[in-house]
Parts: C-alpha cells; structure tokens; sequence
C-alpha cells in the first residue's frame, strides 16, 4: 500500500525528507533505486529531519555509519551495494543493527530484505525524463 507519491527535484529535498518522516510508520527504510537516482541524497536529508547534525557520507566502503540525534537515538546508515550475500552481511552482525530500535536507513537491501521482519517502510525512487524524481513511501 502505497502512502505518500511524490514527484519533484533535488532543489526541494529537503521538504520532501520532511514529509516522508512525518509519514514514516516505521524505523526501518529499505530504499530502492538505480545508481545515480538519489538515494543517498535522500538520506542525508532524512538524517537531518530525525534530528542529527552530524554530516552524513555514504557508507559504500564502511557498509555501515552511524549518526546521532539530539533525541539520543542512532540512526544507522547502510549501503549494501558491495555486499556479496547474506554471509557477509552477517559477518558484520547487521542482525544486531536490525533488531535495534533505531532508525536503519538501508541501501540496496535486496540481499537481506527476506531477513527483516514485517514491519518496514519501502521507498522507491525512479528517474523521470525531465531529471525530476517519483517517490513512492509504502
């Protein structure tokens, strides 16, 4: 089920990020998207909407950061784009991140998304023609 459908461009992130907090009904994100879409960018944003002002930089190489908030809860940041198989991602305890209570914003999650359970926000992002962005929070 589909809850928020948002058309519109990096110029506006910010609100965007903003209104996907606002509507999120979970702690943990699973985001979706080819290279180069803006997921990343997005969750800078969304890292700041949850109240850090840490800077935030993707984890391609660490897989994993960690960001706090002036609420004193962590928000994990994952980039699972290098990660071979569920092995590896266990290797690291990623388990023990997922069963947190913190906000886990997660990357490419394809590999591990059969071991998370029901509960999840899904956000899809897509490309369109004219450089802007569809976001679909479900």
């Amino acid at each position: 089920m589909c809850i928020l459908e948002i058309n519109y461009t990096i110029e506006n992130i910010a609100a965007i990020a903003q209104n996907v907090v606002n509507n999120l009904t979970s702690n943990t994100i699973l985001l979706y998207g080819n290279m180069g879409v803006g997921k990343t960018t997005l969750v800078k944003h969304l890292v700041k909407c949850l109240g850090s002002n840490d800077e935030v930089s993707s984890p391609t190489f660490s897989i994993v950061n960690e960001y706090e908030t002036n609420t004193d809860t962590l928000v994990y940041h994952f980039d699972l784009y290098r990660i071979k198989d569920i092995e590896e991602a266990y290797n690291f305890g990623i388990e023990d991140y997922l069963y947190s209570e913190n906000y886990k914003l997660i990357e490419w999650p394809e590999l591990i998304e059969k071991n998370i359970d029901d509960h999840f926000n899904r956000i899809d992002i897509v490309m369109n023609p004219d450089n802007s962005r569809t976001l679909k929070l479900h």
